[in-house]
């Protein structure tokens, strides 16, 4: 093995040894092969983002990345990453598929970013993973209810500017909301004149958004249909109910007599006549 490392001397740069001088010498041989296959060049570690690193949290692969002045969602996150912090930075919106990569992640924390826009297919791949998403203290006004189709999640939506639309009635049927962030939901200036400075959900349980909106042109269809079923049923059983009850009546009523008519005199003595 040593007559096999002095070969390869003279293909040594002088950093190139120094690295393989660090090395175990059981590995000297396997490092210079892929070195030389390489064309020379030690191939380099993937290195995060500036102000991004990777960490064990209860066992966990957490993945970093607060306040470190993003405006897109870096690439290279390990795929094995349960834990994605996002949180503090300068992203406007999350395009389609952008963590279909991190099948095992199970919380998102997009908070305190300039958010305005999630694609429909923002969280895909991660229906069968993803348990948290905060999305908080960002810039939406609308989401598109296909982002949240078949996640079963936790969400924070508090502190956006939300117009209180059809939109979002549908994203929280669809979800279910971190403790005690519901009374951050609230209407914000692109909302109705008279919905602007409001709570959200008390809103939400009295008023159908989705009338005239996406889906609600069926609903309303449906609803009208039951009305008009129901109204019918209601004049049936009326009806049965009165023919009964008068039916009832009649076969208790005690049957009169039939009337005898009196026979004249003169139909008496031509009756006899004809005999």
């Amino acid at each position: 093995q040593h007559m096999t490392l002095v070969s390869f001397v003279s293909y040594c740069t002088p950093g190139l040894c120094q690295y393989l001088a660090m090395l175990p010498p059981a590995s000297h041989l396997l490092s210079l092969l892929l070195v030389l296959g390489t064309g020379g060049t030690v191939p380099s570690p993937w290195v995060p983002p500036q102000g991004c690193y990777v960490a064990e949290e209860a066992g966990e692969r957490t993945f970093r990345c607060s306040q470190a002045g993003l405006s897109a969602v870096p690439t290279g996150i390990p795929n094995d990453t349960r834990k994605l912090y996002l949180d503090a930075n300068r992203l406007a919106s999350v395009p389609a598929g952008a963590f279909q990569h991190l099948p095992v992640l199970e919380e998102l924390d997009l908070s305190h970013n300039a958010l305005v826009h999630l694609s429909g297919a923002a969280f895909q791949g991660l229906a069968g993973s993803l348990r948290h998403l905060d999305l908080s203290a960002n810039q939406l006004a609308s989401v598109p209810v296909e982002a949240f189709v078949g996640l079963k999640i936790q969400v924070n939506l508090s502190a956006n500017p939300w117009r209180c639309d059809c939109a979002l009635q549908e994203v929280l049927r669809q979800v279910r909301l971190a403790p005690d962030t519901g009374t951050g939901i609230v209407c914000g200036p692109g909302a109705r004149p008279d919905l602007v400075g409001q709570e959200f959900l008390p809103l939400a349980g009295e008023e159908e958004l989705c009338g005239t909106g996406r889906g609600g042109a069926q609903r309303s269809t449906d609803v009208a249909l039951l009305v008009t079923m129901g109204g019918w049923l209601v004049l049936v059983v009326a009806y049965l109910a009165h023919y009964v009850w008068q039916n009832r009546d009649e076969t208790r009523r005690p049957l009169k007599p039939a009337p005898v008519l009196p026979v004249r005199s003169e139909d008496s003595s031509t009756l006899s006549t004809v005999v």
